[in-house]
């Protein structure tokens, strides 16, 4: 009689628990969704990707024309070799005029400009140091590699299109990752009040129940329903390396 009277509670216990879990209709999102974009004016040399397309972390996706941006930096350096030979010269001539004044051959005003010669040269080659790496950063800048291992979402791009910074309104190429996704819920204020995020949920894709914790909560309303205003309330859960998921499509979610 015990045992059974045990079995009975522990399973109203389950019922209990079941009944206050809450399944929302819910849709899928990305996690992260990065845009990019031109940082100078140019014409566009490559693209590389495609939409749907899968790439690794650091892949290249577009090139712009680098020619200008190459000229930039063989200038820069040629200036830096030259400041090079420059300060070399000044280093020569201040060690010299130190010899000179310690003999007492010189007096102390041409010890002075030696000196202030050196540091003028020594200025220069840091300012010239500073346009090669200015240099070398808008080379850089004129390719748009992959931040992180994901799939192109997104290109606005084609071979040859003149790209003017100040109209880019649509983003060249965007990425984001397919380890994680989101599943959107649009819950009432009063069931936001409940959770937080790091709680544990789950999320049922295709008749599959996975493991999930709340993401995020809502803090401006989406619509405004006759029952109160409606906020969205995000879990996110791993994705399969071998599985395409979707935005947009419909999953449940089980919040405790």
């Amino acid at each position: 009689m015990r045992a059974a009277a045990l079995r009975t509670l522990l399973a109203l216990l389950l019922s209990a628990s079941a009944a206050a879990a809450q399944e929302l209709s819910a849709r899928l999102e990305w996690v992260d969704r990065v845009e990019m974009r031109a940082v100078a004016n140019g014409v566009v040399d490559k693209v590389l990707v495609t939409m749907g397309e899968h790439v690794e972390a650091g892949d290249l996706l577009l090139r712009m024309d680098q020619r200008e941006a190459r000229a930039s930096l063989l200038e820069t350096q040629a200036q830096l070799a030259r400041g090079v030979v420059a300060l070399d010269d000044a280093r020569r001539e201040l060690d010299r005029a130190q010899e000179l004044f310690d003999r007492g051959l010189i007096a102390t005003e041409e010890l002075k400009d030696a000196e202030l010669g050196h540091a003028a040269a020594l200025a220069e080659h840091e300012s010239e140091r500073a346009a090669v790496a200015a240099a070398e950063v808008m080379l850089e800048r004129t390719e748009l590699r992959a931040p992180f291992t994901g799939i192109v979402v997104e290109r606005n791009a084609y071979d040859g299109a003149v790209i003017y910074t100040s109209l880019q309104q649509a983003p060249l190429v965007a990425v984001a990752p397919t380890d994680r996704m989101l599943a959107r819920a649009l819950v009432t204020s009063e069931v936001l009040r409940r959770y937080r995020p790091g709680q544990e949920a789950a999320v049922i894709i295709r008749g599959e129940r996975r493991p999930a914790a709340v993401y995020s909560l809502g803090v401006e309303a989406v619509r405004i329903d006759p029952a109160g205003a409606v906020y969205e309330l995000d879990v996110v859960f791993d994705a399969r390396p071998d599985e395409i998921l979707r935005p947009s499509e419909f999953v449940k979610v089980v919040l405790p």
